[in-house]
């Protein structure tokens, strides 16, 4: 696991950073990636890169402040209840919360892989709701506002072959504009026409080919109206089911999933 710096973009050159606040920060968002967000002072130490001693300090001043607890067994850590207090400031759209993630409870059990919701922000794919805490089959948890890159991923992929040619045509000048900094392959720009033309006449998007993931994926745009509100995806191990198995028995589903959000979330957008 690698967990981001906090601080990457959201501290001022001028402001001098408080490296132990980086830290526990780092140490919590690590804490909420694994699975049912519990895990022992080694793991959290490698994941973050610090030495196990100052995780564990970092880990109980946590403790003492009520954001984690400790297990029955030495040295590990849960995330606690009371942190859900630090999201109480943060504003979602009503519809994501409201509309999007009651649907999805709805249907987690049914869909059995995860699904994720995501919306397009600075060139990214944003992830918003997710069921992967109530998938049994997920490999990976705390995944909210992670950032997946549009080119190479389903999410993307249907959201872009959603997009009228006025969005599409800025979008990708975009992109391209900021390639490097982005870090986006010359093929997956070169490419991207034709991906997007293939997901238009497939009726829905799957993930580029990427050998070394282990995961695939099944997308559909999410459409309120004529507004395009994101795209909607279906992640699934390589190994375990293929592409077509997984379109055969879920992609109804899934777009059925999309099109209950979007009528839903007309009201909300208009």
């Amino acid at each position: 696991m690698n967990v981001k710096r906090i601080t990457e973009e959201a501290v001022a050159p001028q402001v001098k950073e408080v490296r132990g606040l980086t830290r526990g920060l780092m140490l919590l968002t690590a804490l909420n990636q694994l699975p049912g967000g519990l895990g022992s002072t080694s793991e959290l130490a490698r994941a973050c890169g610090i030495h196990r001693v100052t995780a564990r300090r970092l880990l109980e001043t946590l403790r003492a402040q009520g954001v984690v607890e400790s297990t029955e067994r030495d040295g590990q850590y849960k995330v606690s209840r009371a942190a859900r207090r630090l999201s109480d400031g943060f504003a979602e759209a009503d519809w994501v919360s409201r509309v999007g993630g009651p649907a999805m409870e709805d249907v987690a059990a049914k869909l059995v892989w995860p699904v994720n919701l995501a919306a397009a922000e600075g060139g990214f794919m944003v992830i918003l709701q997710s069921t992967r805490r109530r998938s049994p089959l997920s490999h990976h948890h705390a995944v909210l506002g992670e950032k997946l890159p549009m080119l190479p991923t389903a999410l993307g992929r249907a959201y872009l072959a959603a997009c009228n040619d006025e969005l599409l045509d800025a979008i990708l000048s975009d992109l391209a504009r900021r390639a490097m900094s982005l870090r986006i392959p010359d093929e997956d720009l070169s490419g991207v026409h034709e991906a997007i033309a293939q997901t238009r006449a497939r009726g829905y998007a799957v993930t580029g080919d990427v050998a070394a993931s282990r995961f695939d994926a099944i997308a559909v745009p999410l459409i309120a109206g004529t507004t395009l509100l994101g795209a909607m995806n279906m992640v699934f191990t390589k190994d375990s089911q293929s592409q077509a198995l997984i379109e055969q028995k879920h992609l109804l589903r899934l777009d059925e999933l999309a099109k209950r959000i979007g009528s839903a979330c007309r009201s909300w957008i208009e």
